[in-house]
């Protein structure tokens, strides 16, 4: 069986999270074949890779959002009915019959498009009919460039899979839709985040959007996070809080399930513990971006150093995914004069730095399911976590099970409530390695990577068996 697997910002050109869950996917999945179509916002080479590539890769296709087409079209002519079914879908409403066929053959190139009465006329009545007093000008370029993308996108030569698998809504959940139809397979939706809510946060805060024009776009992810979900043969998340905003979204709740990640739990789990010295020595696995929040890690330490607790944070992961971002905190180190306490390592073998850990930290201000979390249950290293996603389920336990809590939930931006846990910690050492075995056996029971991916096999054996059989 040939799988397709649709990524946005991820595999094979940013490691960790959803990268790190494909590129295993794969590598557990010998017996069948993997086509990557990767979209990025920008034009990316082999040379970007972040990942050796399994054997059982047989392409990959990248989409750059910002790659304009030169192709040259005829301009068919359209129906009226026609004409109301685009102008429906490109404000956010819903057609009945598939409006992929005239995005992708019916409409001529991007520019043919945009250059066109039709286009003039659909950004015109709506501008009236909402009322808008602003720039006109303004308001034809916002939805050029909603549009602009997700036509490039429809429009793109695309490899023949035989099932396809999105590892989100949006532009990636758009691609699996319409390769679902073109090529009539099943079409499998993961989301690990819930997309449209984080778009929806990212533009809530965004400088370059115009006040005015922030709430098209939001509508405009969440319609594609709609269309997604109607398309989709099986909606999959990781976590029940997830499958329910789902569900609030406009998932059908018949196509609803929950598959959680899973670990190397053996070969984690026989790391041990090293004792050391009288330091509490703090661990985090985690890339050093903006939405992982390392400031606040940051600003925790400098609190820790203040209530003169011995210590020192070792933040591992890449520093390259936002050099800016990273030399900030790199920065921000120097200011509160934590040189001998705080040190960002980059990406290293993690299992060599596990058993030192006495806790680990999560500050993210958003999450899916962390496999950074897992991976540190798994060798019996207690946490400290915001609550987000998964992470209080991870921690805390489900409420039908019996193991206890594996650590501590704060919220997040708050830099005193983990000191004080850090400090906790510290003084009741022999209490904190029961809590990393509450978590150690809760990954052991629930989170394993053989059943994660016997779940996946299972789904699509018996879809593609639905839909004819393997085909190649």
């Amino acid at each position: 069986m040939k799988i397709g697997i649709v990524v946005e910002g991820s595999y094979p050109y940013v490691s960790g999270g959803v990268s790190s869950w494909v590129h295993m996917l794969m590598q557990q999945m010998p017996m069948h074949e993997f086509e990557i179509i990767s979209i990025m916002p920008n034009p990316k080479s082999e040379a970007d890779y972040r990942y050796t590539l399994p054997e059982n890769v047989t392409g990959v296709t990248t989409l750059a959002l910002n790659q304009r087409s030169k192709r040259k079209r005829r301009m068919p002519d359209l129906t009226p009915e026609e004409r109301e079914r685009i102008k429906t879908w490109m404000t956010f409403g819903h057609v009945e019959s598939s409006i992929y066929p005239l995005l992708e053959q019916g409409i001529g190139t991007p520019e043919q498009f945009f250059s066109s009465r039709l286009f003039y006329q659909l950004v015109t009545e709506n501008y009236q009919e909402e009322g808008q007093a602003g720039s006109f000008i303004n308001y034809f370029w916002m939805w050029r460039s909603m549009y602009a993308p997700v036509l490039d996108l429809l429009q793109a030569e695309l490899p023949r899979v035989d099932v396809v698998h999105a590892a989100s809504t949006g532009y990636a959940g758009l691609i699996a839709s319409a390769m679902k139809e073109r090529q009539e397979i099943p079409f499998f939706l993961t989301e690990h985040g819930i997309y449209s809510r984080e778009r929806e946060e990212e533009l809530l805060q965004a400088s370059w959007i115009p006040a005015e024009f922030r709430t098209h776009w939001i509508q405009f992810f969440h319609h594609l996070s709609r269309e997604a979900y109607r398309k989709a043969d099986e909606v999959i998340t990781l976590f029940e809080r997830n499958s329910e905003l789902q569900r609030q979204l406009g998932a059908p709740t018949e196509k609803l399930s929950i598959i959680p990640n899973g670990i190397d739990v053996t070969g984690l789990s026989a790391l041990g513990h090293i004792e050391g010295d009288d330091k509490l020595r703090i661990g985090a696995i985690v890339r050093v971006v903006p939405i992982k929040d390392i400031k606040t890690m940051i600003y925790a330490a400098k609190l820790l150093q203040d209530m003169l607790v011995p210590f020192e944070l070792t933040i591992m992961g890449p520093l390259d995914e936002d050099r800016e971002y990273a030399a900030e905190c790199q920065t921000l180190i120097r200011q509160l004069e934590l040189e001998q306490h705080v040190f960002l390592v980059g990406k290293v073998d993690i299992r060599q730095h596990l058993p030192r850990f006495d806790v680990c930290l999560l500050t993210s201000i958003s999450e899916g399911q962390p496999l950074a979390v897992l991976e540190g249950m798994a060798a019996g290293v207690p946490w400290i976590v915001t609550d987000v996603g998964a992470c209080a389920e991870l921690v805390n336990g489900r409420p039908d099970e019996p193991f206890g809590p594996a650590g501590f939930v704060v919220p997040p931006v708050n830099p005193r409530r983990i000191a004080e846990r850090c400090v906790w910690f510290y003084q009741k050492k022999d209490d904190a390695r029961k809590l990393g075995r509450n978590g150690q056996q809760r990954v052991e029971t629930y989170y394993r990577t053989d059943q994660f991916i016997e779940a996946y096999v299972n789904l699509y054996e018996e879809r593609s068996a639905a839909h004819g059989g393997y085909r190649l």
